[in-house]
């Protein structure tokens, strides 16, 4: 079963929609509550990111009998350093949207965390590409 939400780039009141439709159609397929709860925190995290530094996105939801697995592609700044932004506590949002919560240099590592498998490719000038699989056994 495949779902596509387009994502806007500073809109911030629709954050967090992509995961809670795709967390609605999990509970509707009896996911285990803590295999939601750990895509809907990756998914919200990766959502939040596009919307916080991204012009545009899209994401890709593919769900299967033994999984989920999300593709998350921005037009954006892309990341220059990868391995500075997976480090918790780090950084780059402006200070508006620290001022609105979000920014606490968290997303990555958590989407991380959460993630069976998790990839992550960006290109400076161009964007990010996310692929986030979590296992539903």
């Amino acid at each position: 079963m495949l779902s596509e939400f387009k994502i806007e780039g500073g809109d911030f009141t629709r954050a967090g929609y992509a995961s809670s439709q795709i967390k609605k159609i999990l509970k509707n397929l009896n996911v285990s509550p803590d295999v939601v709860k750990r895509v809907v925190v990756a998914l919200y995290e990766a959502e939040v990111n596009i919307v916080a530094h991204a012009f545009k996105g899209v994401i890709v939801a593919d769900i299967s009998n033994s999984g989920i697995k999300l593709v998350l592609e921005d037009e954006g700044p892309g990341i220059p350093d990868i391995g500075m932004a997976m480090t918790k506590g780090y950084s780059t949002a402006s200070q508006t949207v620290r001022e609105m919560g979000f920014g606490a240099g968290m997303g990555l590592p958590n989407i991380k965390d959460n993630a069976d498998r998790f990839e992550i490719v960006s290109e400076v000038g161009k964007g990010t590409r996310l692929s986030i699989e979590i296992d539903f056994l």
